[in-house]
């Protein structure tokens, strides 16, 4: 396979990876694009460049010689190959892109988890995320920015204990993952529909009117 059909390849795996029926669909997260170029194949392969490293990593390449990007390349390539047989197949590359897609995810939780694992012992209480979140707040019964954090946090501990899957009120790091990003995992989506529900229904009734429904697809900037 030569290096144009590779990325012919590439652009056809990366529209399958991230085709979704609720792309355009609010979410407790959103996702981050994997790339701000034009996904325009008949113009370059920019798009998909990005979304094949990561935007990031595609901007360190575009200052390496053509000698040192064939070399990382091959050190890619050989992560992808997973059945380490010597070729990438399609199913392999859409794996790598799916991947590159939630890097975001594993390194927002790994920042976050330096911030909220206060006695290093490599879990995250909820008292300790609250204390880390919410501890310099939850004193001030009038705060300026005008946010309900005491609201906000009795939130955040429903998500919590749903993300907690064995009830000790102490998050794994998959746990955390789980908390932080919900739309991830299939056991959380009944809390990804409640928030969505409740931010939404504005008037609290149990039911999203049209009005609601229409505000929130104007707010968000998307269509119905």
């Amino acid at each position: 396979m030569d290096l144009r059909q590779f990325l012919m390849c590439l652009s056809l795996c990366t529209a399958f990876a991230l085709s979704k029926p609720t792309e355009k669909k609010d979410r407790v997260h959103h996702e981050p694009q994997l790339s701000d170029k034009v996904h325009n194949d008949a113009q370059n392969f920019d798009y998909d460049h990005d979304a094949f490293l990561g935007a990031e990593e595609a901007k360190t390449f575009d200052q390496l010689t053509p000698e040192e990007s064939k070399e990382r390349l091959g050190k890619i390539v050989s992560k992808i190959d997973g059945d380490k047989d010597g070729f990438v197949t399609v199913d392999e590359l859409k794996d790598w892109i799916k991947f590159a897609q939630k890097r975001w995810i594993y390194e927002d939780v790994e920042r976050q988890w330096k911030g909220h694992d206060l006695n290093e012992d490599g879990l995250v209480s909820w008292e300790e995320y609250k204390n880390a979140t919410y501890g310099y707040v939850l004193d001030d019964p009038d705060p300026d920015d005008g946010f309900n954090y005491k609201q906000m946090m009795i939130r955040d501990e429903r998500r919590f204990k749903m993300a907690d899957k064995d009830g000790d009120l102490i998050a794994t790091k998959e746990e955390f993952t789980a908390f932080l990003h919900p739309e991830e995992y299939d056991y959380m989506k009944d809390i990804v529909v409640q928030e969505t529900m409740e931010d939404i229904d504005k008037n609290a009734d149990g039911f999203i009117d049209l009005e609601e429904y229409i505000g929130r697809q104007a707010y968000q900037g998307g269509d119905c």
